[in-house]
């Protein structure tokens, strides 16, 4: 079984920073001899027109995008 980690935020810079930092700190405390590392870090936000990748490779996804 493969899992993801996911934090909503309304969107906004200071925001999104707050829920990446959030995300990779969880990720630090999973216990991965007891349960497989996430696939994948998203902040899923309130606002914005697209979807990206930041170097760190924490997806920042605007609820827009998970439409149709």
């Amino acid at each position: 079984m493969r899992c993801g980690l996911v934090e909503i935020r309304p969107g906004g810079d200071q925001a999104i920073e707050h829920g990446a930092d959030t995300l990779k700190t969880l990720r630090d405390k999973i216990d991965t001899s007891k349960m497989k590392a996430p696939s994948f870090l998203m902040v899923l936000t309130g606002s914005g027109g697209y979807g990206y990748r930041r170097e760190d490779g924490v997806c920042i996804v605007p609820v827009g995008c998970l439409r149709d």
